[in-house]
C-alpha cells in the first residue's frame, strides 16, 4: 500500500527530475518501518536508460539528505515506469491516447469496477475508454488506478528493436 507524498517533497522531486530533462511520471512511499521505500518513476521521450536513473537517484539523495524533508530512515528508488507504466496525471490520458489500458474505478459506474479497452483520451473531464462494445465515460477523480496494458504482439515488436 502507498503513501501519498507531502508536497513540499513532491515540488522539490519534480524541480530536480525536471531540470535534467525528464519527467516525474509518479513517486510514493511503499512499506514500513525500515522498510519503508520511496519510489520515483522517471521518463523521457526515447526512455530512460540505467545512467538516468542512477543519475537521478544521486542528485535526488544528495538534496534529500541536505533539505531532511524525509523524517524517518527510507530507501530511494529510481526507475522507469516500464511497459505498464501507470497513467496518473490527466496529461497522461491525453498523451497515450490510442493505447490500450486497464482502469480501476473507486466506486461502480453501471456495475463494474474494472474497465479495459483503448484509451480515446478526455472528454468533458472524464476518462473515454472504448471496449469494442462500449464507450464509458469515467470521471478523473473516480480512478484508482490505471495503467497501458502491453499486448505479446506489441512486447515482441520492441524487442526486435534496437536500443541505443
Amino acid at each position: 500500500m502507498s503513501k501519498p507524498i507531502d508536497p513540499k517533497l513532491y515540488s522539490v522531486l519534480e524541480r530536480v527530475v525536471t531540470a535534467e530533462g525528464l519527467e516525474l511520471v509518479h513517486c510514493e512511499f511503499s512499506g514500513s518501518g525500515k522498510y519503508t521505500a520511496l519510489k520515483i518513476y522517471i521518463d523521457k521521450p526515447d526512455g530512460v536508460t540505467h545512467q538516468d536513473c542512477s543519475y537521478i537517484s544521486n542528485q535526488l539523495g544528495a538534496i534529500l539528505d541536505v533539505e531532511d524533508l524525509i523524517p524517518h530512515q527510507y530507501l530511494l528508488e529510481v526507475s522507469s515506469p516500464g511497459v505498464d507504466r501507470g497513467l496518473y496525471k490527466k496529461n497522461d490520458y491525453v498523451r497515450f491516447a490510442g493505447q490500450n489500458i486497464k482502469l480501476k474505478a473507486q466506486q461502480s459506474i453501471n456495475g463494474r469496477k474494472v474497465f479495459r479497452g483503448r484509451l480515446e483520451g478526455i472528454e468533458e473531464e472524464k476518462i473515454k475508454i472504448v471496449d469494442g462494445k462500449e464507450t464509458w465515460l469515467i470521471p478523473f477523480e473516480s480512478i484508482s488506478s490505471a495503467n497501458i496494458v502491453i499486448g505479446l504482439d506489441e512486447l515482441f515488436r520492441r524487442a526486435k528493436t534496437p536500443v541505443s
